[in-house]
């Protein structure tokens, strides 16, 4: 075959020492045109390797580059250095350049040698594209110019191709091509980490065992441990500037309504406002107001079937035992669901019992405990032991010397500032107390807890009628909270009468107070409309039904039509009331679906947001002025931007057709 005339002239071309670059690393893309490599490259003792003779049979002796390898070695000291030059390959769907070129100079080689020969020493073009041929866009483009990463060190060499340089033919472009992986990314919403009790990093760490992490690479692993390493000090940060409990005025400066259970216009929660929290963080304390409601409940119709002045209704007690089991089943729910808060969200927990209402509630479940151990049916205990008088009691006085002692001792939760109908939740233990041990035949615990209770009643009862600095945080109109006031009186006549045995002077006076309470609160019952359902309604429930069971108990002492009809009367009003109240829970647990909203009450910062100057403000207007005039500039000039850039298309289109 005739030795190819443009190769040889290039080789000569390149083998001048005035064109001599110095040395560097050729990488040559896997997809480069063959280049005419001049023989002596090699040592005239050395034998080129085989992937080159394959150009021998075209090129008459002279070796052409296989595309995809790099055939430079380093050459004797008396030849000049080669030069390495690659070209991207055709697109697919187009034509072969180096094709048609080898075509043409084999059909003419005479007029070929002779172009090449009298043309000055230059690089050959690529010939233009004949009309009519159409060339196809490339998919991707590589430049040259960029750095080429190397080869993943996991790679088997054994399955990659090498040249016969020991080198590998494909790893520095399959790196270069192959999509980069995509880094797993931890999509754990984070918001809630400063109310979780690990502050996520448990379900961190479960996630990660489950999905597998140690399967990515080192490389990617790195990164992503720097990242989680970053979210964990941000997480550290927010959790340490939100972890202080708001002071107990700052309650009452950032909340307001009854229960302390409404945001102020000029306050931000800490927690995202525009979506749903867990459950489990919405879930309040305040929901053993349920359990509080349905056991008192169990009680009253217990009277009613067993009581002298009450049997000629013929009341069954199987109404007692199926409202105790109702009542021990909720009571087992609700618990288990707040354990479960405060296994996962003590932080929630924790700014409850410092929220100056939610921490009265924290008595709510002890309470329902003692009401279901009063309103047993007889089918279930004749009797109860002295221990379980015991066991339930010992948290509450636990409680009462916390709150108590605060507010004796002043400071930011004195009584006088945190005084509320609510807090007869802590006084109403005392005398519970005081009942059952009467009941089961105790003397000298239940009268110690009524003497204490009895104490701090009356402290409250005149700190709240006498409107002490705490009224600018009471309510001017009623509301369900002032039910609280009939509750210590009505259990308190019970508890005197089971440790005195009758229902004597003590007893009455008692009874006489909490009808009265509850009559002031009857007649203007008007002034109850437009309060917005809470679950905490179900605490102001078991009121009612104190006085509803203290009327029984004084019924049976001054038997008349008169308190015949009162006690059947407060029965009836307070069934309705549970009743009615049952149906709305479930209302709103179904169709509503809003029973458990955003507990925004414990989400408040612990600061107030600081208002700006007046000469803040000023400035603040006039940037805003300024940025809109700036912004309304910045619009016109990018539409006038867009119309001479649709008019500069128009001109091409109508140039190039």
């Amino acid at each position: 075959m005739a030795r190819c005339s443009t190769c040889a002239r290039f080789s000569r071309f390149m083998e001048t020492d005035e064109f001599a670059v110095p040395p560097r690393p050729a990488l040559v893309h896997p997809d480069a045109v063959g280049v005419r490599i001049p023989s002596s490259v090699f040592s005239p003792d050395q034998e080129p390797p085989p992937v080159f003779r394959e150009g021998e049979s075209r090129h008459g002796g002279d070796m052409a580059a296989s595309p995809g390898y790099s055939p430079f070695l380093p050459s004797a000291p008396h030849i000049g250095r080669p030069v390495s030059i690659s070209l991207p390959a055709s697109p697919t769907g187009g034509f072969d350049i180096s094709s048609r070129m080898e075509a043409e100079l084999q059909r003419e080689p005479d007029a070929a040698a002779a172009a090449v020969t009298d043309a000055p020493p230059r690089m050959m073009l690529p010939p233009r594209a004949p009309e009519g041929v159409a060339l196809a866009q490339p998919t991707k483009m590589v430049f040259r110019s960029q750095p080429i990463p190397a080869a993943p060190a996991e790679v088997d060499g054994a399955a990659m191709g090498h040249d016969d340089f020991g080198r590998s033919a494909s790893a520095p472009y399959a790196a270069a091509t192959a999509p980069p992986a995509k880094v797993r990314r931890d999509s754990r919403d984070t918001s809630y980490d400063s109310f979780k009790t690990w502050s996520g990093k448990l379900e961190k760490q479960i996630t990660t065992h489950l999905l597998g992490s140690s399967r990515l690479p080192p490389a990617q692993q790195q990164p992503q441990q720097g990242e989680e390493t970053a979210e964990e000090d941000d997480a550290a940060a927010n959790e340490r500037r939100n972890s202080s409990v708001p002071r107990v005025q700052r309650f009452f400066a950032a909340l307001e309504g009854p229960e302390l259970d409404k945001l102020r216009s000029s306050e931000e929660l800490i927690l995202p406002s525009d979506k749903t929290w867990p459950f489990l963080l919405r879930f309040p304390v305040s929901a053993f107001g349920m359990c509080m409601g349905m056991s008192s409940q169990a009680i009253l119709w217990k009277r009613i079937a067993i009581s002298a002045s009450t049997r000629f209704l013929h009341i069954t007690v199987k109404i007692n035992l199926v409202l105790w089991c109702v009542s021990v089943a909720l009571m087992l729910a609700v618990s288990a669901l707040y354990a479960s808060k405060v296994v996962f969200y003590f932080e929630a927990v924790r700014r409850e019992y410092y929220h100056p209402i939610r921490v009265n509630f924290f008595f709510a479940p002890w309470i329902a405990c003692l009401f279901l151990a009063i309103g047993v049916p007889d089918l279930v205990a004749a009797t109860l032991p002295h221990w379980l008088w015991y066991v339930l009691m010992a948290p509450i006085v636990c409680l009462e010397l916390k709150i108590y002692g605060q507010w004796i001792s002043g400071g930011q939760r004195r009584l006088s500032r945190v005084a509320n109908p609510s807090n007869h939740l802590s006084i109403v233990g005392n005398f519970v107390g005081a009942l059952l041990g009467g009941i089961m035949g105790l003397k000298e615990g239940p009268m110690f807890f009524f003497s204490v209770g009895l104490a701090h009643y009356i402290v409250l009862f005149v700190t709240l009628y006498q409107r002490l600095p705490t009224s600018e945080t009471l309510p001017r109109d009623l509301h369900p909270v002032f039910f609280l006031f009939v509750a210590a009186p009505s259990v308190a006549c019970l508890a005197w009468a089971r440790i005195t045995g009758a229902f004597g002077y003590g007893s009455r006076v008692a009874y006489f107070i909490a009808m009265f309470l509850y009559a002031s609160l009857a007649v203007r019952i008007n002034l109850f409309r437009g309060f917005s359902f809470s679950l905490a309604w179900w605490a102001y429930t078991f009121p009612m039904t104190s006085a509803a069971i203290a009327s029984i108990r004084y019924s049976s002492e001054v038997k008349n039509a008169f308190t015949q009809c009162m006690c059947i009367g407060l029965s009836a009003a307070a069934t309705l009331a549970v009743a009615a109240l049952f149906l709305t829970t479930l209302l709103h647990a179904v169709v509503y679906r809003d029973l458990f909203p955003n507990d925004i009450s414990i989400a408040i910062t612990e600061r107030r947001r600081s208002k700006p100057l007046v000469g803040e403000k000023m400035l603040l207007r006039l940037r805003s002025a300024v940025g809109t005039k700036k912004l309304q500039q910045a619009l016109s000039t990018a539409q006038s931007d867009a119309a001479d850039l649709e008019a500069a298309r128009a001109a091409t289109t109508t140039s190039y057709t």
